[in-house]
């Protein structure tokens, strides 16, 4: 049952015995807890006020308002905090993770569904069908919402995290949270996954035990295989078997492989780098903090089947990592406050963060993806179901709540029109050159000039790696007429070609035949003077 968006209400003042009592249900319900902290989260009647809500069906809901907070509510004989508590006490409850975009459904009064959860590097939570449950996003620990499990840790497992994980109750911006000062969840920064090596500094306190063996398993996992059958699903990264090494799984096992296992890490961890840098992170995200970088982009970036584990790797630590991409020039790290470091400028134009795939590429990637993740219409295998990614990467934000599935062409069209286009241009024996944008044709055109006199005019010769004036000279004496090279009208940096008459047929037969240029690349060739009929 959720939080009644519409009802009426009573009020009152809370007596001692409510407040004892309600003291003893917190410390029952809430074990975490300590005394403590139970009589801060549940002050003297002066300060607290007991809230009846009465749903349009009857159901009644009593609301504890402190500070002119809601901070807990107690439904149907259970007792629950809201958000505003749980910004206080994040680590109340065992907590679950999402994308940013599955809050505005939830939100909306949708349950969560398995699918829209990730899998943090530790695992998830291990809880039993019934538990209460907080909801976080990516890259903050501050809960969002709250809900029941639905099925144990097990199950959803089992299930290959399909179908419904838990039943929501209350959510950030609902009616709940707005009966108090409506503020915004703070940021409460993810568990530092890359912690100094204690070990290493003699002298150094060394971390307990349990602390130890968190960040051990602090290793991004990656997807199980199950009947032969990938079962990955949207942000999902399974466990894997506890008899594994966390640090090696996905990685190539085969002895027959040239590369070592810390060499595959080392690619792996470069390949995620440079990901998150081309695709997660914008000049405005800067500085960016090394430790939330790393825990939400470059974790993220890590490839199906795979997972990260820079203890594996030859670096060990991802300073030393940052300190060597900082020496190939591509990040600038700094000290911003003592033992803080920032990432704080990026050469965006590197040429290592260069990459780019063909149409064909991309088309395979989404099929594939839309496949493994069971998103194709079982009644109408032309329509797609959008998950929160592909609903992240092509719906405007006023369809974000309309539109459920698009068409296969639809879909793939959005896809590539979201892409940036770009072209590549390979000579023999040279470095293919890539740039950005869609590449001009080379353009052919007659005009007229003095005296009725016609010229042809060449332009974007350069694109294609020719030089007008090689290609002017060649011209003048094969046609055995006048050429200029001038800049072209409007294109910064490009010359055009100009020879005297229509000279259309010989300019095609250079470009086609010996330069060995596509004709689709070429227009105008139409414009060729049409040969004299026989007499």
């Amino acid at each position: 049952m959720r939080i009644p968006s519409k009802a009426s209400r009573r009020t009152k003042s809370a007596d001692p015995r409510e407040l004892r009592k309600l003291r003893a249900d917190v410390t029952a319900a809430f074990p975490a807890l300590g005394t403590d902290q139970a009589s801060e989260l549940v002050p003297g009647k002066e300060e607290l006020s007991i809230v009846k809500l009465y749903a349009h069906r009857g159901d009644a809901v009593t609301v504890y308002v402190s500070g002119g907070n809601p901070v807990l509510f107690e439904l149907e004989k259970n007792l629950y905090p809201t958000v505003y508590t749980l910004w206080s006490y994040p680590d109340l409850l065992p907590a679950f993770t999402t994308w940013p975009l599955v809050l505005e459904k939830l939100v909306g009064g949708a349950d969560l569904m398995l699918p829209g959860i990730v899998v943090p590097p530790a695992g998830l939570p291990q809880v039993q069908k019934g538990d209460l449950c907080a909801i976080v996003l990516v890259g903050n620990r501050a809960p969002v919402a709250i809900g029941v499990a639905a099925m144990s840790t097990s199950e959803m497992l089992t299930s290959g995290l399909k179908g419904r994980g838990f039943s929501v109750l209350h959510t950030y911006e609902d009616h709940l949270w707005r009966s108090g000062d409506k503020s915004s969840p703070p940021f409460i920064a993810p568990l530092t996954l890359d912690p100094p090596d204690v070990s290493e500094e003699k002298g150094s306190v060394q971390a307990g035990p349990a602390l130890q063996d968190d960040m051990k398993r602090l290793t991004l996992e990656g997807k199980e295989e199950e009947n032969g059958e990938d079962q990955q699903m949207c942000g999902e990264k399974t466990l894997p078997e506890a008899s594994e090494d966390p640090g090696v799984r996905g990685l190539n096992p085969n002895p027959a492989d040239s590369k070592t296992l810390q060499e595959q890490m080392d690619e792996l961890l470069q390949q995620c780098f440079l990901h998150a840098l081309k695709c997660r992170i914008k000049k405005t995200d800067l500085p960016l903090l090394t430790s939330t970088f790393l825990g939400s982009h470059v974790f993220s970036c890590c490839p199906e089947g795979r997972q990260l584990d820079i203890k594996k790797s030859s670096y060990k630590k991802l300073s030393k990592f940052l300190q060597q991409m900082q020496q190939e020039q591509i990040i600038q790290v700094k000290e911003l406050s003592k033992g803080v470091e920032s990432i704080v400028a990026v050469d965006w134009k590197h040429p290592r963060k260069g990459s780019i795939l063909e149409g064909g590429e991309v088309r395979m990637i989404i099929i594939n993806y839309a496949k493994k993740n069971d998103l194709v219409d079982a009644d109408n295998k032309n329509l797609v179901h959008l998950d929160p990614i592909l609903c992240d990467c092509i719906l405007e934000k006023s369809e974000q709540h309309t539109v459920m599935k698009l068409p296969w062409d639809s879909l793939l069209t959005r896809c590539l029109e979201k892409l940036q286009p770009a072209y590549q241009v390979t000579f023999p024996g040279q470095e293919p050159i890539v740039k950005k944008g869609k590449i001009c044709p080379i353009d052919i055109t007659l005009a007229q000039r003095a005296s009725n006199k016609k010229v042809t005019v060449v332009r974007n010769l350069e694109a294609y790696g020719l030089d007008p004036c090689t290609v002017a000279a060649t011209l003048q004496q094969r046609c055995q007429a006048s050429t200029t090279v001038a800049p072209a009208p409007g294109a910064k940096d490009s010359l055009q070609v100009q020879i005297q008459g229509n000279q259309v047929h010989h300019l095609g037969r250079l470009l086609l035949e010996e330069y060995q240029l596509p004709r689709k690349h070429i227009q105008g060739l139409e414009k060729a003077p049409k040969p004299g009929k026989k007499k």
